[in-house]
């Protein structure tokens, strides 16, 4: 599947700030689910590239304004090819090992509702691959999909115990319930097609990645209850949503800051 895709986001600065950072990780995973025919990505009108791979495997790219910034427009725009794999990431390549995904973080921190969570869907035995589908249908089961019932902030444990959430509720507690039973997980950040039948309609989206033997890094997308197909792109990955967000800035200065958020996919 060919799709097209345009993520603009737009910062204004009132009054101007004296400089702004930025971290951008809004390039394509390199796979072989995933082939970029075209992508630009812009700030300011000013195309920019990445400067490195981190361990993830993610492309970075990182840059600095100065002097009196009271805009910034970051634009990411392109066609990517994309092979349904039943969400397995065959062939792609980073340094870092598995392991590193066990870490906890905030966000992801098990209670015990989760533990509970996390040994029920080991309970139903089978290969790892059919323990890692019984824990993602749990999930699905457990937190409903209710656009704004959570936020950015917004822990595994409290996304579980509301019982809704977004996306990002759904890869952090299935992310949080492999750990706990001692499963590298991950969070990834990219983009999805939206049908009529899934649970979340948003272009831009989250799932989890689970370390699984034999396969590899598989996804998992709790918040729809199936695996990522040709009608996802993969941009990024990180332990939690903060680590893997395509897109992080900070501002020096006081100044009242306005954000909006454009992304098309078809």
């Amino acid at each position: 599947m060919k799709l097209a895709i345009r993520h603009r986001t737009a910062y204004a600065y009132d009054p101007a700030v004296s400089a702004v950072a930025m971290r951008l990780k809004l390039f394509p995973s390199i796979f072989d689910g995933q082939k970029t025919l075209s992508w630009r990505v812009t700030l300011n009108d000013r195309v920019v590239e990445p400067d490195f791979r981190n361990g993830y495997g993610d492309a970075v790219a990182t840059l600095f304004l100065r002097g009196g910034v009271a805009a910034v427009e970051v634009i990411a725009e392109g066609v990517v090819e994309t092979t349904d794999l039943a969400g397995v990431l065959r062939g792609h390549r980073a340094p870092l090992k598995p392991g590193v995904c066990l870490r906890e973080t905030p966000r992801t921190r098990a209670d015990a509702a989760i533990l509970a969570l996390a040994h029920e869907a080991d309970a139903t035995g089978g290969a790892p691959i059919e323990r890692a589908h019984a824990l993602q249908d749990l999930v699905t089961a457990r937190v409903a999909y209710r656009a704004g019932s959570s936020h950015a902030a917004t822990t595994a444990a409290a996304a579980l115990a509301a019982g809704e959430g977004v996306c990002q509720d759904h890869a952090h507690v299935m992310i949080a319930a492999a750990r706990a039973l001692g499963w590298p997980a991950r969070y990834v950040a990219g983009y999805y097609l939206a049908s009529e039948e899934g649970g979340d309609d948003g272009a831009t989206h989250a799932w989890a990645e689970l370390w699984v033997d034999g396969l590899g890094w598989v996804g998992f997308d709790a918040a729809n209850d199936l695996c990522p197909t040709d009608a996802y792109v993969r941009l990024c990955s990180g332990l939690d949503a903060a680590d893997a967000s395509p897109l992080r800035g900070h501002a020096s200065g006081v100044s009242q800051e306005t954000l909006s958020v454009a992304v098309s996919v078809t």
